[in-house]
């Protein structure tokens, strides 16, 4: 680390973004300047996870051996720090991982922070947001392409705003063992790699071009080193289709993977760069691509504005969970009035089961979404729900979030599948059973639709919930008293006793 860097940590708050990427895992280390981040130390390292991928889609051990040494070498440099923020990321290869939640598991207690494994498109929006912070702040529509180990991001939007993105199975490590995994390096493994791009390219060919764009502009490892190459040879300008048929014809001249070498290519890229460039060429093919420039812009990037925007109250994920509203048409006022009910529950019970500001805010989104099934049909409405959440494209959530918000919606009502609460750990599973308890007390007391509630007030002790309404209200009002004895039963079946006087 520079002196001023360490000057400028020392004085102004750090935050750090950590990207575990199918082929290198990457930290950025900030300060956070009047609003402003300012990068102090970046950190890398090749792992390629993706080429550790067995025939039966599990990480070997020597993978992940390779990322827990390169872990400890970042959770160094956190210990020695003091961090107003830090998230971790994985991407396309402990997506396709099965036995991702072992590696999860370690390089957590490695950090000392969790991991978000996050979904494709999220990727592709955290990387445009990178990119984005990066270029001029103009209106014009820009298209982002990022090539990575196992996926490779394509992304269409205008500022700070994505308006298409798509991510596809297709990167530089998983294509090197596809076609060159025997180091043989001829003019017909090349076009095998870059026919395979061009047929995952058929799937977005037409919804991309038909919308536009005006500059194109690459990101991470393999464009970053065909612009590196590019320019060591005198091209100063952008990327063209014809500068990288001359680069094809050059890299084709070393037969053998091993021998590649160029002028601006660091040594560690070598073995993946022909097929990063066969699935470059591809994109420019498939999309019409004219030039395209490099940006320093990426995806720890955009994870270090994310979360700024977090801290200035502009998450997407409230645009993400309004987004879900409206598509399924919810009723705000009934959602909101669900909402409330969760938080005074929340207030009242926190303490007692340790639950802290991340559960309320899981707890508020599940409440105002509860209903979506119901655009589907009343009858199973919370199934519906946890099937639409589950399996939608959720901006701003990481998986492990959008898979607890859909359990949540299903608990919501009716009864509470045990199994699919014990896919958690011990400590996680829980948790989410006490979120779901708030939010079905929530649920009973806006069945009514009532905003003359009385106050009321929960107390909880070992596995018994005792609910206080005012003297005689409950007998006032025997529909409330109805939906509470049917909630009571389901209580039981779980192991709770819920009490209501």
């Amino acid at each position: 680390m520079t002196k001023e860097g360490r000057k400028q940590s020392g004085s102004l708050p750090l935050v750090a973004a950590i990207d575990l990427g199918s082929n290198s895992f990457h930290m950025i280390v900030a300060r956070v300047d009047q609003g402003e981040i300012r990068p102090v130390e970046r950190l890398g390292k090749k792992v390629q996870l993706a080429a550790g991928l067995n025939q039966h889609d599990e990480l070997t051990p020597e993978a992940m051996m390779r990322g827990f040494s390169c872990l400890e070498q970042f959770a160094q440099y956190l210990s020695g720090n003091t961090f107003q923020a830090v998230r971790v990321v994985g991407t396309n290869a402990l997506r396709k991982a099965r036995n991702s939640d072992v590696f999860v598991g370690k390089a957590q207690s490695i950090l000392g922070y969790p991991v978000e494994i996050i979904a494709g498109r999220e990727e592709a929006r955290l990387i445009y947001l990178g990119v984005a912070q990066t270029q001029s702040d103009d209106n014009d529509r820009r298209l982002v392409m990022d090539i990575g180990g196992g996926s490779t991001e394509f992304v269409i939007g205008e500022r700070f705003e994505p308006k298409l993105m798509e991510s596809l199975h297709m990167g530089c490590v998983v294509y090197t063992d596809r076609f060159f995994g025997t180091g043989e390096l001829t003019p017909q493994r090349f076009q095998s790699a870059y026919y395979a791009a061009r047929l995952e390219l058929l799937n977005i060919e037409k919804s991309f071009t038909r919308l536009g764009w005006v500059d194109a502009v690459g990101s991470s490892g393999s464009i970053r080193a065909v612009s590196s190459i590019l320019q060591a040879m005198g091209e100063r300008d952008a990327i063209t289709r014809d500068s990288l048929e001359m680069l094809k014809l050059k890299v084709l001249r070393f037969n053998r993977i091993s021998r590649v070498r160029f002028s601006g290519l660091k040594p560690d890229r070598q073995a993946i760069f022909p097929a990063g460039l066969a699935i470059l060429m591809a994109g420019f093919d498939a999309l019409g691509i004219e030039r395209m420039h490099y940006s320093d812009g990426a995806l720890r990037e955009g994870v270090l504005h994310d979360m700024l925007g977090r801290d200035r109250h502009e998450d997407v994920r409230e645009r993400t969970i309004n987004a879900l509203m409206s598509r399924y048409h919810v009723d705000e006022q009934q959602a909101f009035r669900v909402m409330n009910h969760t938080h005074n529950c929340f207030a009242m019970t926190a303490d007692i089961w340790g639950l802290g500001d991340r559960d309320l805010e899981l707890l508020s989104w599940a409440a105002r979404v509860c209903q979506i099934g119901l655009d589907i049909s009343h009858t199973q409405y919370h199934r519906h729900g946890a099937y639409l959440i589950d399996n939608s494209d959720l901006m701003g959530f990481s998986k492990r979030e959008q898979q607890q918000l859909a359990l949540l919606v299903r608990g919501h009502r009716r009864s509470i599948s045990k199994s699919l609460l014990s896919a958690w750990p011990k400590a996680v599973s829980r948790k989410l059973m006490q979120l779901i308890i708030l939010l079905r007390i929530a649920n009973v007391l806006s069945h009514g639709r009532d905003d003359t509630l009385p106050e009321y007030s929960i107390s909880v002790s070992g596995t018994t919930i005792s609910v206080f309404f005012p003297d005689e209200w409950l007998e006032q009002h025997p529909l409330t008293a109805a939906y509470f004895d049917s909630e009571r039963s389901y209580m039981v079946k779980i192991g709770f006793k819920l009490m209501v006087v």
